[in-house]
């Protein structure tokens, strides 16, 4: 009853097909799968080339010439292609469909075995439907059969040696191959090469070349969206609760300025260590980690349901015989092990415990623990002792602060050592004679890193509040961080009703509270922030356990609250250790009680360095209303062509979180935020919304800037004329759906205003991308800055930015660790028209007037603030995950529903509280 598949030995029989193809154009768009990494089966499609964008904003002149020149290079090689060269695209349908290893296996096998009909061609695989071509094959249509021996399910045993006797049964797939394309490179030379609005880029024929590229690679890699991790990179290191991280590298093919280039860079992921299924357990769950100890231990509902969610889709093969099929887990058996029947071929009833012993002479240890069931359609049951986790899959699960930490370390390259990294990939990868695919397909990747020329930016002049000795400065150390030691923030806020609460500690570290509360108050006093010296009620001493119960927790915050006379502005909060009882502190304050807090934890208070007070202060002062930095010279100062004092602006940040991998149920949250002051435009509130699971495009963005168009003119006392809305975490793919269903929410918002239509410019922010620039050398040699990141104010406009639209690379803080990464900026609308060096200038000026630090940050600060409030809103929903952990269903019959946040107190929706 037990089913499993032996190892694949494949054997092709052909049957060509001598008809030709209809007269019918098969349309890519109809039929083909999605961008890379998406499945053709699930019936997603990839953009045509045909497809019509929306109109993206075009660069409005040959880039910035603001800034002292500097020699860079970037980690893009330039791709010569033929555009003459054809590319023939065959759509490949394998029935019953296998795993993609297989796929793999059978297309080599049929290249090797069937030279002729595939006319000599040495084809390219995308692992799912897509086969390209340097050749067109003798016939438009193949269909070809695979036999694959697989061991039978009812395998007998030795009797005198206890080992398995082979027997071979034979599973047949069928393969058919049919031309669906012809792929001319002409119509991308023309989108790099002719400065025309309205040539689009072809999406198909960049697919095949991606697909191309990376061909050679798979046969000894795992392929993790656009990244590939080859066994030359390096061992595996664990990083801890069964996970392990690994080194690969990133490739991708970028339309640029200079012409097609490979952007390759050093990267890194978490895998499932491949290990026994005991250990696994072990190493994954705290809750389990003694279970080789304890054979008899049983799983509770709740631990049962908390581990099949961990391992369902986990790739495992089995132990107690030879194979190297792999199955994927689809659930855990309800019955433990020893409970668990199942009924054979001749209808006989029979203990699995039994079936071990009497078939593989195995005696089932872990008889208590539940079954894997790896099979879908039909019972196939394996205990867990018997099943080994497969390598080469990434882990799916939530990584927790250590494991990130340890993945992040091995990462951490200075510059010199990831761009000889990054050298050596692409000389192993494309050097003379190792790339035999894109020989085949006229594809010529230069060894060479692109060299460039960038320019950085001035840092602006800073403001400071009157009360201090200084009160502007311009911050031009190399890091460009200032001090405030002898300065007052720009405007201090007054807080005369405070208190304090621990969670946690020993009576030692209470002891460290009257310091501390004395070290603060002086702290804020040499800032121009004012903190009365004294609580409004002595400091209270709770057990950390508090935070393990909400409801106890709102009555204690709600007690707090009642004792200062319903006035209290702030809560400090110290804690003992990092607690997860620190998301429904924050909830039940924001939203139940209208609370403003501050945590801490008591390992810092017992250093109580110079530079956590300061740091402290600087953060109560931004969330109640105060403002710590600002530009000395104006907006309308720097930018009078655009900006004026009579005409005020709004900036405004969005970002949507999603839920991690494993979570299939939890909504996405979305925040907004808008600046509130004019021409300031340092302090901004907050608009967060819950949405459906894992959808990008913001809902309800119309009432949230509807919402914050209304807080705006009560603060300013006119509406903004101008928006400049920064867009945090969208894909290029999605530019064309954000730009045209974002933009058309925000024109709803602003028809509840008469005749009102602001100007608007619409930027896409991004992170997530694989651009990195290093200090070029000169003559060959090295230089003093080589090991070096590239100074802040860093702008690269020109040679690797898109041919025609409006982008730019901008690194506007120092990278202490590691190699900087520069933030990508994308104009996809610019009513405003602004010139390269004005929203270049303006961006960079602007990321020095975050609230939380001395020194300017790697993103814009409304983009800024619209990630630290979408986590906030995550953390609203946390109250429930110990609920819907055990609540989850893997077999879902109704609609997801969306869990609304709890609505925020009055008294904090006005205040940057999420900072």
């Amino acid at each position: 009853m037990i089913r499993f598949s032996g190892s694949l030995h494949v054997s092709i029989n052909v049957l060509a097909d001598a008809k030709t193809l209809p007269h019918k154009k098969f349309s890519i768009h109809e039929k083909k799968a999605s961008d890379v990494g998406m499945d053709h089966a699930n019936g997603h499609h990839r953009p045509s080339s045909n497809h019509q964008r929306s109109p993206i904003a075009q660069r409005p002149d040959n880039g910035g010439i603001e800034g002292a020149v500097i020699p860079l290079s970037a980690n893009y090689f330039l791709v010569r292609f033929n555009p003459d060269q054809k590319i023939f695209q065959y759509d490949i349908d394998i029935t019953p469909h296998p795993s993609k290893e297989t796929a793999r296996m059978i297309k080599n096998k049929l290249v090797q075995e069937n030279s002729s009909v595939l006319s000599g061609a040495l084809p390219a695989f995308d692992g799912r439907r897509d086969l390209y071509s340097a050749i067109e094959f003798q016939e438009n249509k193949a269909e070809f059969f695979v036999n694959l021996p697989v061991a039978s399910a009812r395998c007998p045993v030795d009797k005198k040696n206890g080992h398995m006797l082979d027997r071979q049964n034979f599973k047949v797939f069928k393969v058919n191959i049919r031309l669906v394309s012809k792929l001319s490179g002409e119509d991308l030379n023309k989108f790099l090469t002719e400065d025309k609005d309205g040539i689009s880029l072809p999406q198909d024929y960049l697919h095949a070349l991606e697909v191309i590229l990376r061909e050679g690679a798979m046969e000894s890699s795992v392929l993790v969206g656009r990244s590939l991790y080859p066994r030359s990179m390096g061992e595996a290191r664990e990083i801890g609760g069964g996970a392990v991280g690994l080194r690969g590298f990133f490739q991708s093919l970028r339309p640029t300025k200079q012409g097609l280039a490979l952007n390759v860079d050093l990267s890194l992921t978490a895998f499932h260590e491949s290990t026994g299924m005991i250990v696994y357990l072990q190493k994954r769950f705290d809750f389990l980690k003694d279970l080789s100890h304890q054979k008899t231990r049983a799983l509770s509902e709740e631990e049962r349901r908390e581990v099949e969610k961990a391992l369902k889709n986990i790739q495992v093969r089995v132990c107690h015989r030879e194979t190297d099929q792999r199955y994927h887990v689809h659930s855990l058996t309800k019955e433990t092990t020893k409970n668990l029947k199942f009924r054979d071929r001749s209808a006989k009833d029979l203990m699995v415990v039994d079936y071990f012993k009497e078939q593989y002479n195995h005696d089932i240890q872990f008889r208590n623990m539940p079954c894997l069931q790896i099979g879908r359609s039909k019972p196939c049951y394996v205990p867990m002792e018997l099943c080994v986790v497969c390598e080469g899959q990434k882990f799916l699960g939530k990584l927790s602060d250590e494991q990130t930490s340890k993945v992040l370390r091995m990462g951490c390259q200075r510059p010199s050592e990831r761009k000889g990294i990054i050298k050596g990939i692409v000389e192993e990868e494309f050097g003379a004679g190792s790339n035999s695919y894109a020989d085949q397909f006229n594809l010529q990747v230069s060894k060479d890193m692109t060299q460039l020329s960038g320019r950085v930016l001035l840092p602006p002049r800073l403001k400071f509040g009157s009360g201090g000795r200084i009160t502007d400065m311009t911050p031009h150390r190399f890091d460009r961080q200032w001090s405030l030691l002898d300065s007052h923030v720009t405007d201090g806020s007054k807080i005369k009703n405070w208190a304090l609460i621990s969670f946690g500690g020993t009576p030692e570290q209470h002891s460290y509270i009257p310091k501390f509360v004395n070290q603060l108050s002086s702290r804020c006093e040499q800032l121009g922030i004012l903190l009365n010296k004294k609580p409004v009620i002595s400091p209270l001493f709770e057990r950390i356990q508090l935070l393990n119960n909400p409801g106890i927790l709102e009555s204690k915050l709600g007690k707090i609250q009642e004792a200062a006379a319903g006035n209290l502005q702030l809560l400090i909060c110290v804690m003992e250790r990092r607690h997860r009882g620190y998301a429904d502190l924050k909830r039940i304050a924001e939203t139940s009680i209208g609370l403003v807090t501050q945590c801490c934890l008591y390992p810092n208070l017992s250093k109580l360095t110079v530079q956590f007070v300061a740091n402290l202060a600087l953060k109560m002062n931004a969330k109640l209303g105060g403002c710590n930095v600002s530009l000395y010279n104006s907006l309308p100062c720097q930018i009078p062509r655009i900006f004026s004092d009579e005409e005020p602006v709004m900036f405004m940040g969005a970002d949507v979180t999603h839920p991690h991998p494993l979570d299939d149920s939890s909504p996405s949250v979305v925040a907004v935020v808008a600046s509130m002051n004019w021409p300031a435009a340092n302090k901004y509130i907050s608009r967060m919304r819950s949405q459906t699971h894992r959808k990008e495009i913001i809902e309800h963005l119309d009432v949230m800037t509807g919402e914050l168009l209304e807080e705006f003119l009560k603060e300013v006392g006119k509406l903004p004329g101008r928006i400049i809305f920064f867009r945090d975490g969208v894909s290029e793919t999605q530019f064309d759906k954000v730009l045209k269903e974002e933009m058309h929410a925000l024109r709803v918002a602003c028809l509840r205003y008469p005749g009102y239509k602001p100007l608007t410019t619409f930027v896409v922010v991004q992170k997530r991308h694989h651009t990195r620039l290093f200090h070029r050398e000169k003559n060959g040699g090295s230089t003093h800055y080589s090991d070096q990141n590239i100074p802040p104010g860093t702008v690269v406009d020109t040679v690797i930015t898109h041919p025609r639209e409006f982008d730019f690379y901008l690194c506007s803080h120092w990278g202490t660790k590691g190699t900087s990464r520069p933030t990508h900026y994308h104009v996809l609308l610019d009513e405003n028209r602004f010139q390269s060096d004005e929203v270049q200038q303006l961006i960079h000026n602007l990321c020095y007037t975050f609230v939380r630090c001395t020194r300017p940050v790697s993103l814009v600060p409304p983009a800024y603030y619209a990630h630290l409030a979408a986590y906030r809103g995550r953390l609203y929903l946390e109250k429930s995950d110990s609920v819907a952990t055990s609540c989850t269903t893997l077999y879902r019959s109704t609609p997801l529903q969306t869990t609304p946040l709890p609505k925020l107190s009055d008294s904090v929706k006005r205040l940057m509280f999420y900072c």
